[in-house]
Formats: structure tokens, sequence, C-alpha cells
């Protein structure tokens, strides 16, 4: 007779659904006169990992000057506070910008960790939001808006129209997180979102150039990406430490999963700088200009040091050298859209674990800002709050959660950057005008009662 499981429990292995591949692996071994434990050791689970019971310390990058920031500040030291109990977590920080963003124990915007595993949750759905910015020289702002906003796509759907790179879907085509996905990478090229993303024209503070800015990410393709990864990170979760919540799961980068999610990212990450740089030139052809220069940066994404750490930037900016094969010297942090945007040399300043801030954070929620300027109308908010720049909404509805009163004090950021040495500022983008989505789901179809007439026509 055989071995059989009985044997493999008796040897110490616990049984499971890898029991029948540890059986047959284990009769062949015994066979040829092999060692059976060497043999199958492999196949085996790894020993789950308990939770942290005590949290590592983490570094502060943050000062709270009013009632509101102190309740921002408190809520963003208690996510990080059980955020890192994470087993794998070695190193964490926080940006002056940090504000929750979700349930406690789930990595802040403004929020960065150096990890032994790459964590889906902990650069989030938006893989690669990021910043581009395009030189147009002596052109003129006015018309470098325009010509954005016609060539420019917020809000839901996509494009057919327009075709993501060969080598890029070459890319997405040879790995198996992303191939599924090559239609939705079509579709989603040349397409900005909404939220927070926006085309920002404005003109450099030292020369007085026309430059144009964008703030997206990869759009539903990314997300999708994400969401496999979520899926695969959750599986090793349940064997490797199922104390630890979800969102926080990892995938061990040493595995065959690792490598293929790593390199998964890499290609999202190539695709999203080619959807801001096909606007670019859109933008740049319709208004009949050549650009002078472009740079770029992503502040949700996975960076690996030469430590071996990989680093998870939510919501932060990458400020260490060699950070990217492609990297400059500057990266680029917003504000909002009455305000500057900063280009910025980096410090790698370990307290920061070689990061920036991504922008401006806020202290409370949409929501939130809705409700405290309840006794003003839109219309109010928008004149008062928009006075001197020209700003657009690409759905036609002004999305007052968007407007600079929701974010926190531009100054404030400002000087808390250089108070903890993030980053040094070397120039600024004077706003003229900015683009974003808009309140798109305010008038959306399915939020309309339909009129008889519609009942009758089939609408």
């Amino acid at each position: 007779m055989g071995i059989t499981g009985k044997d493999l429990i008796e040897m110490g292995f616990a049984p499971g659904p890898h029991f029948p591949a540890m059986i047959a692996a284990a009769n062949k071994a015994a066979e040829s006169g092999d060692d059976v434990r060497a043999a199958v050791a492999d196949l085996a689970p790894p020993d789950p990992i308990c939770l942290r019971q005590q949290s590592l310390s983490f570094f502060e990058n943050i000062r709270a000057e009013n009632d509101d920031e102190r309740d921002n500040v408190e809520a963003v030291r208690k996510t990080m506070n059980e955020l890192m109990r994470t087993p794998v977590l070695k190193a964490g920080a926080v940006m002056p910008d940090a504000c929750p963003a979700g349930s406690v124990g789930t990595i802040p915007v403004g929020g960065v960790v150096a990890s032994e595993a790459i964590h889906p949750g902990m650069h989030s759905a938006d893989i690669c939001c990021s910043m581009a910015l395009t030189n147009f020289g002596r052109a003129d702002p006015l018309i470098v808006l325009d010509a954005m906003h016609r060539v420019t796509h917020f809000g839901p759907g996509g494009r057919e129209e327009i075709r993501m790179p060969d080598d890029v879907a070459k890319a997405v085509d040879g790995n198996t997180m992303t191939r599924d996905f090559i239609d939705i990478g079509h579709r989603d090229m040349g397409t900005q979102g909404d939220g927070n993303h926006f085309a920002y024209v404005g003109q450099l503070k030292s020369t007085g150039d026309t430059v144009l800015v964008t703030h997206h990410g990869s759009r539903g393709f990314g997300a999708r990406v994400y969401k496999r990864g979520m899926r695969v990170a959750d599986n090793f979760r349940r064997k490797l430490s199922p104390e630890t919540p979800k969102g926080n799961a990892w995938i061990p980068a040493d595995t065959k999963e690792g490598e293929t999610y790593w390199d998964a990212l890499q290609i999202v990450r190539e695709w999203t700088k080619a959807n801001h740089y096909v606007l670019h030139d859109m933008a740049a052809e319709a208004a009949g200009i050549k650009s002078l220069d472009r740079f770029w940066n992503e502040h949700n994404f996975v960076f690996r040091k030469s430590d071996g750490l990989f680093y998870h930037g939510k919501g932060a900016t990458p400020a260490f050298d060699g950070w990217a094969s492609d990297a400059t010297d500057l990266t680029i942090i917003p504000l909002n859209m009455a305000e500057p945007i900063l280009i910025v040399r980096g410090q790698n300043a370990s307290n920061g674990l070689g990061f920036s801030p991504h922008g401006a954070g806020r202290n409370f929620s949409r929501t939130q800002h809705r409700r405290r300027n309840d006794h003003r109308t839109d219309a109010e908010i928008f004149t008062e709050e928009t006075a001197g720049i020209d700003a657009r909404f690409f759905m036609g509805i002004p999305d007052i959660s968007e407007l600079p009163s929701a974010y926190k004090n531009a100054a404030s950021v400002r000087s808390q950057i250089d108070e903890y040495g993030l980053a040094e500022i070397v120039d600024e983008v004077l706003p003229f005008g900015c683009i974003m989505a808009g309140d798109w789901e305010k008038e959306a179809p399915w939020r309309k009662l339909p009129t008889p007439q519609d009942k009758e026509t089939g609408r």
C-alpha cells in the first residue's frame, strides 16, 4: 500500500486541497527511493502568520492648524496605527495632505508603506493615478484650454476612435493579468474619468511659457487589473494571515503570481503614461502648436528600491533618485484649481520614506463639504471660488466638492513640504484655467423619472 493522507498528517502536514498533489508526489518519491518529506514540502502551504499585536511606529509629516485638521490628523493616525500591524510591513509615513480613505486600517491618501510584498489595496483601484506636463512655449493659454476642451473626454463611457499604442497593446496581450482587458484598454484610451481628475492650463512662473497639466489614472483598465490582483492577494491572505483585513492582503513577491502582478503594474503604468500624452498630442494638433518639453510622475503606485522592499505610495509622489527608468529630477504637485501647481525636486527625506505629497488633500468628505456650504447656492460658491480663472466642467454642471474650499489650505501644505524637508519647490504653474468632469451623476438618465411621453415611445 502506498503513502496516504494519514501518513502525511503523521509527518506533520495539515490536510487540505493541496493533499492529492502531495500524495502523488510522495508516492513517486518513495518509488524512486527519494526523500519523501523533501519531495512534498514545497507543495504544502506555508504556516499562517498571525497579525501583529503591536503596531510599528511611522513618521508623521503633518501638522494640524485648526479643529478640522486636528480631527483629520487623529483619524489618519488611528488608521495608520491599525495598518502598521500588517505582518509584512517594515516602515510607514504620512504626508502633509494625508486624509482617511476607508475603514480604520485602510491606508490613507497621503500614506506610504514599505513592505516585503505587494499589496493591491495599498495602491488602490486607480493604479498609477498620475500627473503629466507639456510645455507649449509662448502659445496663447486660451487657445490651449479651448483645444483641450474639444479633444478630451470626462465622465462615463469610452471612445472608439482612439486606440492604445501598438507596443502597449502588445504588452497588455502578453500578461495573463492584463490580457483579458485589452478591449477596455483600447476603449478607455483618451479619457480622464471624473472626481478630482483634471486638465489644467497655466503659465510657468519662471518663463511665462504656457503649459498643459493633466491628472488622471488608469481608468477602467487599471481598475480591473486591481480587482484581479485583490482576488489573488486574498487567496494568499486566507492561507498566510487570515486575521489580516482583506484590504491589506498581499501577494508574495517571490511567487509566480507576484512576478506576474508586478509586470502587470508596469504595463498599467505604460498605458497611463500613453493616455496622458495621447491627450496632450491631440490638444497640440487641435491648437496647431508644438510641444517643447514634457515630463510626468505617478502618485498611486508601488516602487521597488535597492533594499528589496516595495514602497506603496497611496497619493504620495516619489521623491527619491531613480524612482523609475524614465524619471526626471522633477515631479508635479497640484493644490487646487485656483492655486499654482508646484514643480518640485525631491529631497529623499528619510522621514518621508523618500516621498512627498501628491496634492492638497481633504480635511472632510465631499458630503461634509456640501453640508457646510448649504447656506450658499452652487452658483454663488462657483462664482466666488473661481474668480480670476477660466474654470470649466465638462458635463456642464459644476461639482462643488471639487472647488478650492473642499481642499486643505494650500499655503499650509506648501509650508509643511518645506518644514519636513520633503521636496524643494523649483517652479510654479500659475493658473489660467481648468477643466474637470463636473457633476455627471446629477442629471444622469437613470436618475430621471420617465414622462408619459417617454413611456409611450418606449424611451
